[in-house]
């Protein structure tokens, strides 16, 4: 048979189906039911979900309640920038700012302690990943997004953007110390 001829006068759901065909079909239903109910399981009990609010807001006013935050709570000052370190009471709202290329400021939180960290753009989209503990979201200009954290261990971490923001994007680093 060649590519030239036509194809066999055959109907093809008359044609048996062979039993390693079975086998697999078998295999990929079983696969298809064990990932349709573990989707909703891990959805509740995976713990990997953020649960965040989102509100709408403009450059001006975050970076009047970010500039608020850093009077009212630094500490001190950090790197060759003088980027400032606030260390705001337990339960308040925490603001940080995402621009062009950095993060601002750098907070030092309580552990065992919960905070509302409240994060925006003023330029671009960013990413937030906070690591090592791979907390990621993605930061959008014009909008709030407001996630609940309670920091369990002491430490150092290290905010990274994984969304590419510009030529510098590399150095877009921010710091969480945990006391």
């Amino acid at each position: 048979m060649t590519s030239f001829m036509p194809p066999a006068q055959r109907i093809w759901w008359k044609v048996p189906v062979g039993r390693q065909e079975i086998v697999w079909i078998l295999i990929a239903l079983v696969w298809c039911l064990i990932m349709f109910f573990m989707m909703p399981y891990w959805h509740v009990y995976g713990k990997q979900n953020i649960s965040n609010e989102a509100y709408q807001t403009t450059p001006a006013k975050y970076q009047a309640k970010v500039q608020a935050m850093i009077d009212k709570y630094k500490v001190r000052e950090e790197t060759a920038q003088k980027i400032p370190v606030v260390a705001p009471p337990a339960g308040s709202d925490v603001y940080l700012l995402a621009r062009l290329w950095q993060w601002y400021p750098m907070l030092e939180l309580e552990k065992d302690k919960s905070y509302r960290l409240h994060i925006s753009s003023m330029d671009w989209n960013h990413g937030f990943s906070l690591q090592p503990v791979n907390i990621n979201m993605q930061i959008v200009p014009g909008y709030e997004m407001v996630v609940t954290v309670t920091p369990d261990k002491s430490g150092e971490y290290t905010i990274v953007c994984n969304e590419y923001c510009g030529i510098m994007h590399h150095t877009m680093l921010g710091k969480i110390w945990v006391k």
